[in-house]
């Protein structure tokens, strides 16, 4: 329902800043960086220097006895065959894409609902992207596909050469599972996307050249294209400005397919938007906060999100809280219709996404950190909530919906638990209607729910997940996760390779509700960006230092990990307390603030931490930033840095410069980066299994041997 839709300070050590000269606005250059020849992702430097440090990770790593064994359980597990294959609910079947050993790359396919109740169903082929792949010559990943409602024949598939982002487009029909010789597509690879008006007719968000990306690489125009004429000629409709963050037009359509209006937004910020109705031969700005967005429509009427206090019509609707408007009376007049409460949250709730069925809406929330989900309706002029009967202290979630009938399907999970799915027609109670393997032997495990204290006096929540036998006598090795960011939640889950490849082989793992996530809702956030962005920090070294407190672990075997923004998280904090780590896990990170506006999307989440380019606001990012951080005479502990060649998001040069620079100060370290995964990684299990392996083999070698 969003747009978009981690031992006291005695011990520590006092950081000098980095006193190379620095360029004039502020942004270090080749002058003052000697690593920047990293950020051009495929240069044949840059690469060339890639191949030696895997070949040294690898040669180190495999060595090690428990390399082959842990990559064999790891691969067991990604390719398993009885695990949950999820789904999605269309008017045509049940789809599913699903990668095993048979089809690394992996296939997009169909059953029935009968089928698919059975421990065996019969599955039908519709595209299969190793084929593909291997007929074109490309290492083509499947990013999914957008088709149109009702029936969902029409379909354009994403395809991304090596994983990364940006994508190219082509018509598919789902019925005679073939691509459609003449049919819309564009080949160019780029950020954005499309969505269908009708059966001739896209609308079209993409790099369409002569300046019509953003800073942050994303499409600012959208274009109205016509069957059978070329997009070159296709009418803009709307545009955003350059200096947004990404900007484009949209629809809203309700369940049976029906377009009631265009909608359209300028992302001014990653967290601030403008929106605006086609209305009347003209776009309107609709009057709502900049941190709110527009939702579906539920029984003819038509819904917002909003993460701030809105104050409007006399009334004042509270942060994270789901309003609506009378659907036909928006469309007469788009800022006067009266808007109504639909659902606030409490105190330590929030909302964590949901679906729409035929008659009716879901919303997960979190209360507490403890997962339900509420079924909404609208009658006899009212809102009506009902809670859903599924799992207490579970983390739960609307898997897929059907817009066609009342069909719904939920998730529920937790730390010890294995993933299970619910099934509702709509007239009873969920039923389980599948259960994932058990996939490591949780006897004796437990969960404890523990506070640290921040620097500040926040309280910071985390999740102790026991090995067997584990005694909290200090000498325990534990592993610490988190993100804190972008109010990404980070909830109890059945983490099948954690599981196998660290509880069962004794163990502890940590995982943390940081400031700047998500998990008391968008004030939890809120509090911990920009120029308070070091307060995330601070709670996951607190996080860290009360673990040692109760006994958990200790420094030297204590262990952190995080990705994208948690890698982030990670090289903040090994470099702010190099004493209270003996490992470090920095994957897909990022690493120099100071140029991060320049790499990859970086700028894009200005929003998040601020612009370096501003004098003040590189103050609060020089004062954390990993890359700048890390000085000659500090002994760091042995960070495993690791990143994608194809990752045009956060991009491997902050993983590269920061190796680099460690290598270049005679510090301990490790790098590996998959050269053919995107944002995420390997685009195939084998690879995936590989880098799980590498990265046990580094925590068991720093944590667990000679402790």
């Amino acid at each position: 329902m969003k747009r978009v839709s981690t031992l006291a300070m005695g011990a520590a050590m006092a950081f000098g800043m980095n006193t190379q000269a620095i360029a004039q606005d502020g942004v270090p250059g080749p002058d003052e960086d000697p690593y920047i020849w990293l950020e051009e992702a495929r240069s044949d430097e840059a690469l060339d220097w890639v191949r030696a440090e895997n070949n040294r990770t690898m040669a180190h790593m495999a060595q090690d006895p428990r390399f082959d064994e842990l990559t064999a359980e790891a691969l067991a597990i990604l390719d398993a065959e009885d695990r949950i294959p999820y789904v999605s609910i269309r008017k045509d079947g049940l789809y599913n894409f699903w990668q095993d050993k048979e089809n690394p790359k992996g296939v997009l396919r169909r059953t029935t609902l009968e089928s698919y109740k059975t421990d065996d169903p019969e599955w039908e082929t519709i595209l299969d992207v190793d084929a593909l792949a291997a007929a074109e010559g490309k290492e083509w990943v499947y990013k999914g596909s957008t088709c149109l409602p009702p029936d969902q024949r029409l379909c354009m598939i994403a395809l991304s050469d090596g994983g990364e982002d940006a994508t190219i487009l082509r018509e598919f029909d789902m019925t005679t599972k073939k691509f459609i010789d003449g049919g819309f597509v564009i080949e160019e690879k780029s950020q954005g996307g499309v969505q269908w008006l009708d059966e001739d007719t896209l609308l079209v968000g993409r790099d369409f050249g002569g300046g019509t990306i953003t800073e942050s690489e994303y499409p600012f125009t959208t274009r109205l294209w016509k069957r059978g004429t070329p997009l070159s000629e296709a009418e803009e409709i709307f545009r955003g400005e350059a200096s947004d963050v990404w900007a484009g037009a949209g629809l809203i359509r309700d369940n049976k397919g029906v377009v009631h209006g265009r909608t359209a937004f300028r992302a001014i910020s990653f967290h601030e938007s403008i929106n605006y109705i086609w209305h009347e031969g003209e776009w309107v700005e609709l009057d709502m906060p900049k941190k709110a967005s527009i939702g579906g429509i539920i029984d003819g009427q038509l819904t917002f999100s909003t993460d701030v206090d809105w104050e409007t019509q006399g009334q004042v609707f509270p942060a994270d809280a789901l309003v609506a408007v009378d659907l036909e009376e928006f469309k007469r007049d788009p800022n006067g219709a009266k808007k109504t409460l639909v659902w606030a949250p409490a105190e330590r709730q929030t909302k964590q996404g949901g679906g729409v069925t035929a008659n009716s809406a879901y919303m997960a929330i979190l209360d507490n950190v403890v997962g339900k989900v509420l079924k909404i309706d609208f009658e006899d002029s009212e809102w009506v909530t009902t809670e859903v009967n599924l799992p207490d202290n579970a983390t739960l979630g609307v898997q897929a919906t059907s817009s066609e009938t009342d069909e719904i399907m939920f998730t529920s999970t937790d730390f010890l638990s294995p993933s299970t799915l619910w099934y509702s027609d709509g007239s009873g109670d969920p039923q389980v209607l599948k259960t994932s393997p058990e996939y490591f032997d949780a006897t004796g495990m437990e969960v404890e729910q523990f506070e640290a204290t921040s620097k500040d006096g926040a309280k910071v929540p985390y999740f102790l997940v026991k090995p067997k036998g584990m005694e909290m006598d200090g000498k325990n090795p534990a592993l610490l996760y988190g993100y804190g960011g972008f109010q990404i939640s980070q909830l109890p889950s059945y983490r099948a390779l954690t599981g196998k490849m660290w509880l069962e082989k004794g163990g502890a793992f940590i995982l943390a509700n940081l400031r700047g996530g998500g998990e008391f809702g968008p004030g939890w956030h809120q509090m911990a960006i920009r120029e308070n962005k070091q307060r995330t920090w601070d709670d996951f070294i607190a996080v860290g230092e009360d673990a040692v407190k109760r006994g958990i672990t200790n420094p030297g075997q204590l262990g952190i990990q995080g990705g994208s923004q948690g890698g982030l998280l990670v090289g903040t904090a090994f470099t702010q307390r190099p004493d209270l780590f003996d490992a470090a896990i920095v994957a897909i990170p990022l690493f120099d603030m100071l140029r991060y506006h320049l790499i990859g999307r970086g700028a894009s989440w200005i929003g998040e931490y601020g612009d370096p380019r501003i004098p003040e606001q590189r103050e609060w990012i020089e004062g954390y930033s990993p890359y700048q951080k890390i000085v000659d005479g500090v002994d760091y502990p042995a960070p495993f840095l690791w990143a994608s060649t194809a990752d045009d998001r956060t991009h491997p040069a902050h993983a590269r410069k920061g190796a680099a620079k460690l290598k270049g100060l005679g510090q301990d370290y490790w790098y590996y980066e998959d050269m053919t995964g995107g944002h995420s990684g390997g685009v195939d299990n084998e690879q995936r299994a590989k880098l799980q392996a590498l990265q046990m083999v580094y925590l068991m070698q720093r944590l667990m041997d000679d402790n």
